[in-house]
């Protein structure tokens, strides 16, 4: 039988992490093998944990779900963050995909939409509640050149630039395409210089507005 994805939860409420709990073990990939009233207990039973994919409050006592996320992944780099929310406040999106996150989540998902972000999740892409699209292509988009700008992308860059939306780190970028991290930072280099954008975020943002890239 093929191992399930294990989960670890943290939130200050219990009733949601109970709720969100039984949803997840209702799944036949997932089980929840741990979880955290705040961050800092987060912290303390991560090394005897070994979760796959955490999901994370952002506002939490003693310490916050951004502060953790930037300390665990110190610690673990690999690991999968995914930020669970109630505010679609742009200050926490931003804080969070600074921090390391690879998800954003608001916390009235449905049990299918929860199911598509674990999976995309694990498979190494990111994944977003589709509320927070609006943030995307209204906000952050401010980074960028306005649309009537035409920019000419490169074969290469804009494969770069899908994969570099789907998720994946330079490493995974360059294996995937069979060329050095080296090059691959050179190109995302060039994206951010032809789009006036200043990150990753400013890209991915740049790149739906625009529709250069396929989002999945």
């Amino acid at each position: 039988m093929e191992e399930k994805l294990k989960i670890f939860i943290v939130d200050d409420h219990e009733f949601f992490r109970n709720g969100l709990k039984m949803v997840i073990n209702r799944l036949k990939y997932a089980k929840v093998t741990g979880e955290a009233a705040d961050g800092r207990e987060f912290l303390e039973m991560l090394s005897r944990n070994e979760p796959d994919i955490v999901l994370i409050d952002i506002q939490m006592p003693r310490m916050n779900g951004i502060e953790a996320t930037r300390l665990a992944l110190e610690e673990y780099p690999d690991l999968k963050i995914v930020a669970l929310t109630m505010f679609d406040d742009e200050e926490y999106v931003q804080s969070m995909i600074d921090a390391g996150a690879k998800g954003f989540l608001l916390k009235n998902i449905t049990k299918e939409v929860l199911d598509q972000a674990l999976q995309a999740i694990q498979s190494g892409k990111k994944y977003y509640s589709p509320e927070l699209w609006d943030f995307f292509t209204r906000k952050v988009v401010n980074d960028g050149k306005q649309d009537e700008e035409e920019i000419q992308l490169t074969r290469r860059e804009k494969e770069i630039l899908q994969l570099i939306c789907d998720g994946l780190s330079n490493k995974e970028i360059a294996d995937r395409l069979f060329i050095s991290e080296r090059t691959v930072v050179g190109h995302k280099s060039n994206l951010l210089a032809k789009t006036n954008c200043k990150s990753s975020v400013g890209l991915l943002s740049y790149a739906i507005r625009n529709k250069l890239v396929e989002i999945k």
